[in-house]
């Protein structure tokens, strides 16, 4: 299934002066992801750059050999695609969190990720963290996974950006904890991925009703999402992406 419009954003927000998100992409062979990195001024934004080469770097040497061993995990419940996105999250955690016990604690760094790859009409995601994906389809919106985060542990919405704590990501335990779905895309799908400057302060159903209008291209629909979260208090970093099949 071939995307239709793409679009992606990443801003510091309106208080901080560093930028610890990213994204990127690889639109020919369907690889998409975000990142909301933690860690302080000079390290949290580092690990991203850092976790998006080793990623890329796996995965280009895949495309180049599918014979290639995939050293860390194989199911056969998912596509090859799946499992060569879960064994690059995988070497990318792996290797950020050989350097965490290298360092001292105010140089440690992690991130929550939310990756995708497609094959055909199948789109596989991958999460670890707090980053949000969204399917919007024939006018409904749904998450796609449950955010590993504080929030699971609420009780109500009572200030629910203030649980937006991860409870997994790259590089902070021995082990990555990570959630995996594939979804078959249909015509008029549109996929979402947001970290949580953009959505903690945000409805489900605004969230539809800014990226669904008609009239306005994408980037100014993101910019919308981004402006809403912000009037309401946000005071983090700020990164969309929408896939728009």
């Amino acid at each position: 299934m071939d995307i239709v419009n793409f679009s992606s954003q990443s801003h510091q927000g309106p208080f901080l002066n560093q930028n610890e998100d990213g994204y990127d992409f690889d639109i020919e062979n369907q690889l998409y992801m975000i990142f909301d990195g933690f860690g302080g001024h000079n390290v949290g934004d580092k690990a991203v750059e850092e976790i998006k080469i080793n990623i890329k770097k796996f995965f280009n040497s895949f495309t180049e050999d599918r014979d290639a061993t995939l050293p860390f995990y194989f199911s056969p419940k998912y596509l090859i695609e799946g499992n060569v996105l879960i064994n690059a999250m995988l070497l990318s955690h792996y290797e950020l969190y050989k350097k965490n016990l290298e360092r001292e604690l105010e140089q440690r760094a992690g991130a929550s990720g939310l990756l995708a790859i497609g094959s055909e009409s199948v789109l596989t995601l991958a999460s670890t963290g707090n980053c949000r994906a969204y399917l919007i389809r024939k006018g409904h919106i749904e998450k796609i996974f449950s955010e590993d985060s504080m929030q699971m542990l609420r009780k109500d919405n009572f200030e629910s950006h203030l649980k937006n704590i991860p409870l997994s990501g790259f590089g902070l335990f021995p082990d990555l904890h990570y959630q995996v779905k594939e979804i078959r895309i249909t015509e008029g799908d549109k996929i979402i991925f947001l970290t949580d400057g953009a959505y903690a302060r945000v409805e489900d159903r605004e969230v539809m009703s800014c990226l669904t209008k008609p009239t306005i291209d994408l980037k100014t629909k993101i910019q919308e999402v981004f402006d809403l979260s912000n009037d309401r208090g946000n005071l983090d970093n700020q990164t969309c992406m929408i896939l728009e099949y």
